[in-house]
């Protein structure tokens, strides 16, 4: 009897992960098979799951034109906007990085007034709505000159990472018993040996999984990047827009350019995975 009750646990149990994952893969699966059908085949109704495959969405997307000249196209700089995304996601989690390991160091090891208040107010701009925050950013930036630039992309992006990187990360610090700190120093390190050679190797894999997320979450990110770029500075999220015109929307180059948005999220994914799990299950150094 217990026996047939594990076994229809364990089919229960395999049935619900196969629905979940169908519920989870099948919008990507469709996104797919749209950006690789032609214009009639996206449209047509009842949908297509049978069709001849084409790479011309690719095409218009990455080359700005059809291969087979057929296709109608929007004027979009898909690989600039690709690579402005690149350069504001890396130089936001770097910077968040070279900022919140410090201030999660000190959030974890030292005790100073209002430290929790400071931690909480930090973490109050992840939890806060982005449009709370976007206008008075528009117009502080048209003033100063930010706006449109890659600097302040950067710097309008670090509300996004930095909160997340400093909260992560303290969390990591805490895990490493302060022990092994006051035996370094007692060993004739400086503090900034220590920090260097204790702290930093054992946290980094925490250092590996923030940068990950944080860059991915950067990455994702599109009411920033639509109100505080200009055309040259845009991101690729806010350029999927760009295949809706007054006339139609182009499914199929859109959904090709959502692919290919998708890929550095999944290669960041597949392959630091292991630091990914390393640095979210960190703790290995409790006693």
């Amino acid at each position: 009897m217990d026996g047939e009750r594990l076994t229809l646990g364990k089919v229960l149990s395999a049935v619900g992960l196969v629905i979940i994952m169908l519920w989870t893969i099948f919008p990507l699966y469709w996104v797919f098979n749209m950006s690789i059908q032609t214009p009639i085949d996206v449209i047509s109704y009842p949908p297509k799951f049978v069709f001849d495959p084409t790479l011309e969405n690719y095409s218009v997307v990455l080359l700005g034109k059809s291969w087979l000249g057929k296709y109608e196209t929007v004027q979009t700089d898909f690989p600039r906007y690709f690579l402005n995304s690149l350069i504001v996601c890396s130089g936001a989690v770097i910077l968040s990085m070279l900022v919140g390991v410090p201030a999660a160091y000190s959030l974890a090891r030292y005790n100073f007034r209002g430290k929790e208040n400071f931690a909480f107010t930090l973490l109050s701009f992840r939890f806060a709505p982005g449009l709370i925050v976007i206008i008075p950013l528009f117009v502080i930036f048209r003033r100063i000159g930010f706006y449109g630039t890659y600097h302040g992309m950067i710097f309008a992006y670090q509300l996004l990472t930095l909160p997340f990187s400093v909260w992560l990360m303290r969390g990591f610090f805490e895990d490493i018993p302060p022990e092994l700190e006051h035996a370094a120093r007692i060993d004739g390190y400086s503090w900034w040996g220590v920090f260097r050679k204790i702290d930093l190797p054992l946290i980094a894999p925490g250092i590996a999984a923030t940068g990950i997320l944080s860059f991915i979450f950067a990455w994702n990110e599109f009411l920033f990047g639509y109100i505080l770029s200009s055309d040259v500075t845009r991101p690729v999220t806010p350029s999927l827009m760009g295949f809706i015109s007054y006339e139609q929307v182009l499914w199929g180059q859109m959904a090709a350019a959502a692919i290919i948005t998708l890929l550095p999220s999944v290669i960041l994914a597949i392959f630091i995975q292991r630091y990914l799990v390393r640095g979210l299950t960190f703790g290995a150094v409790k006693g």
